[in-house]
C-alpha cells in the first residue's frame, strides 16, 4: 500500500495538467432530462474550487466527455476552463489536440475517468485516476483510486492529492488560515 501512494505521490508530482471526463467524474453520473428537454446535472463546489485551486497555481485543467451538454460548456466558462472537448465518440482523439496544443508530454498529463470508454486515455497519461466508484476495469488501470464517488468531491480530492504532491498545499492553507 505505501509503495502505491509513493508511486501515486511520484505520477502526480509531474502533472502540468488534469484533464476530467464529466459524467460519473464531475457528475454522478445521473443525467436530468426537465419535461421540455432541457439537459440538468449536478456539480459539487468543492469539485470546483478544487479546479479553480489548480488553475491559480498553474496547473490547467480540461474536459474531455463523450456527450455533448450546454451545461457543460456553462460550468466550464464559469471555472475558466478552456479546454473543452464535448461529444467525443475517441476521447483519445482529443487527448492527442490537447496534448499538442498544450506542448505536453504524456507524463505531465493526470486524467480522471471512471468508465471503460476511459481506459485508452488512462493508459496514456502520466497520473491516472479512477473515481471511487469506477469500473473494476477503470481501477485496474489507474495509480491512484479516490476515496470519493464522482460528483461528490472526488475532483477536489484529486486537485488536493496534486498540490499536496508539488509540495503546494501547505502554502494555499496557510493563505484561508492568515486571511
Amino acid at each position: 500500500m505505501e509503495m502505491a501512494k509513493k508511486r501515486a505521490d511520484r505520477c502526480a508530482k509531474g502533472v502540468k495538467m488534469l484533464l476530467l471526463d464529466v459524467d460519473g467524474v464531475m457528475t454522478n453520473g445521473g443525467i436530468i432530462i426537465d419535461d421540455k428537454g432541457q439537459e440538468l446535472k449536478v456539480f459539487h463546489v468543492r469539485d470546483g474550487h478544487g479546479i479553480k485551486l489548480l488553475l491559480m497555481n498553474e496547473i490547467k485543467v480540461g474536459i474531455i466527455t463523450g456527450r455533448e451538454s450546454e451545461v457543460v460548456k456553462k460550468r466550464a466558462e464559469e471555472l475558466g476552463i478552456e479546454a473543452v472537448y464535448q461529444g467525443c465518440r475517441d476521447k483519445t482523439e482529443a487527448y492527442e489536440k490537447i496534448k499538442k496544443a498544450y506542448k505536453l508530454k504524456d507524463e505531465e498529463i493526470g486524467f480522471v475517468g471512471d468508465d471503460i470508454v476511459d481506459i485508452p486515455i488512462l493508459k496514456r497519461v502520466g497520473f491516472p485516476v479512477a473515481v471511487a466508484d469506477a469500473t473494476e476495469e477503470v481501477k485496474t488501470v489507474a495509480v491512484y483510486v479516490t476515496e470519493t464517488r464522482g460528483g461528490r468531491g472526488a475532483v477536489r480530492e484529486v486537485a488536493e492529492f496534486i498540490l499536496k504532491a508539488k509540495g503546494l498545499w501547505k502554502r494555499i492553507i496557510d493563505e484561508y488560515m492568515e486571511a
